[in-house]
């Protein structure tokens, strides 16, 4: 797409979706208006999407619509920012739809490559990525661990190949929105990472663009409700990948795009036929823990024997995988692929040794109680494995398409 094939007046919609922001609401559009009127060099409409606010909300957002020309305000009766972003989207005659948060956390300079991505017909979508090289983020350590954990919970269990889900800076080609919209099902925060996922399983070009970011001391997310609903979501959005109810072939036909294969080649066609495979192996790994847990168990203690036991099984378990369920011959990358299986082992000793310690607090040491709490964490843990082993371990490594890497090339 380039601007001389635009179909309509208004090239750019930004929405911004609200509730309960009628101290923040009024700064921040007449600072993206002002910033749009100086500096965008095509028509523009900034569309406030207030969700079901019980303030001054709404009434703030009528009164801007009236002040200033390019703006609008739309009223939902239910909460969600998902589904006010949807809503907006869907309505808007604009070829290109962005959303930014109203906290203006993200900077605006950072709003005229995103957007230029689109226009050019470089990309499809375009993110703003607080972890991208380049960015620029003043932030607390609590929203960091917590801002990377979730990115390498997608990267494991969906494994998405771009850096930051969550970041409130997003815009998208509008026919692009219309092919993927109908099938984003979150009507929350999750929206963006749902939508994200399902551009990139269909093939669609997403832009990742740093950004200089600073932390809202005054956010008024909750962050233990929210990382509860991501978590949902990511399980639903496997279960669709799995099960084949999320349509990728035919998005990626629509877009006219090749669906994203993550798996490497020479690996056994096929889910099932891999989970076999895998499951065979972990029987063998399985039994190989449990008897050198027995036989350390007297010497080291309980904590030791685990230890050591899933040390051992893990280093065969990760090279057994490696060759008879995922295909890959040959010392290359043979090393990382070991360090990674250890990183790994770590939420395995994480859980187990959980589960002994509760074990430990219920019963006493050395019974049934405890064998049934090490084998019922094992099985968790070994069904977190194969889902890192699978999108991540063994995933092959592309260059990631990123703002960062064109700009570097073009200096």
């Amino acid at each position: 797409m380039t601007p001389a094939t635009f179909t309509t007046t208004t090239v750019l919609d930004v929405v911004v979706p609200v509730h309960n922001e009628e101290v923040d609401l009024a700064p921040c559009v007449r600072k993206l208006h002002a910033d749009l009127t100086r500096s965008f060099p095509y028509t523009f409409r900034i569309t406030i999407a207030d969700n079901a606010s019980t303030d001054r909300t709404a009434e703030v957002a009528a009164g801007l619509a009236r002040e200033l020309p390019g703006v609008a305000a739309v009223h939902l009766a239910r909460k969600g920012r998902g589904r006010a972003l949807k809503a907006a989207w869907s309505e808007s005659d604009a070829a290109v739809l962005a959303y930014m948060d109203v906290d203006l956390s993200t900077d605006l300079a950072a709003l005229a490559p995103l957007v230029a991505s689109l226009v050019s017909g470089h990309s499809d979508l375009a993110i703003g990525s607080r972890l991208a090289r380049g960015a620029r983020v003043v932030r607390g350590p609590k929203r960091e661990v917590i801002s990377r954990c979730y990115n390498l919970i997608l990267r494991g269990a969906l494994a998405a190949r771009f850096t930051d889900a969550q970041c409130g800076f997003k815009a998208i080609r509008a026919d692009v929105a219309r092919r993927l919209l109908p099938h984003v099902e979150d009507t929350g925060w999750f929206f963006d990472t749902e939508l994200l996922v399902l551009a990139e399983r269909a093939g669609a070009r997403i832009h990742e663009v740093p950004v200089d970011w600073v932390d809202d001391p005054d956010s008024r997310v909750d962050l233990v409700s929210t990382a509860v609903a991501d978590l949902r979501g990511v399980a639903r959005v496997m279960r669709g990948l799995a099960t084949g109810r999320i349509p990728v072939g035919e998005l990626s036909a629509q877009l006219g795009r090749q669906p994203l294969e993550p798996r490497t080649p020479g690996v056994p066609a096929g889910l099932f036929r891999q989970l076999v495979r895998f499951a065979a192996v972990g029987v063998v790994s399985t039994l190989a823990y449990l008897l050198l847990f027995v036989l350390l168990r007297g010497g080291v203690g309980a904590q030791g024997a685990n230890l050591v036991a899933l040390l051992v099984t893990t280093i065969g378990n990760t090279a057994a995988n490696r060759r008879f369920t995922f295909g890959v011959r040959g010392r290359r990358h043979a090393g990382r692929h070991q360090f990674e299986g250890l990183l790994v082992l770590g939420l395995g000793l994480a859980l187990t040794s959980a589960s002994l310690a509760l074990a430990h607090r219920f019963a006493a040491p050395g019974g049934h109680a405890e064998l049934a709490a090490v084998v019922g964490a094992n099985l968790l843990a070994t069904v977190l494995r194969f889902l890192l082993l699978r999108n991540w371990v063994f995933r092959p490594r592309t260059p990631a398409t990123t703002d960062t890497q064109t700009l570097e090339t073009t200096r």
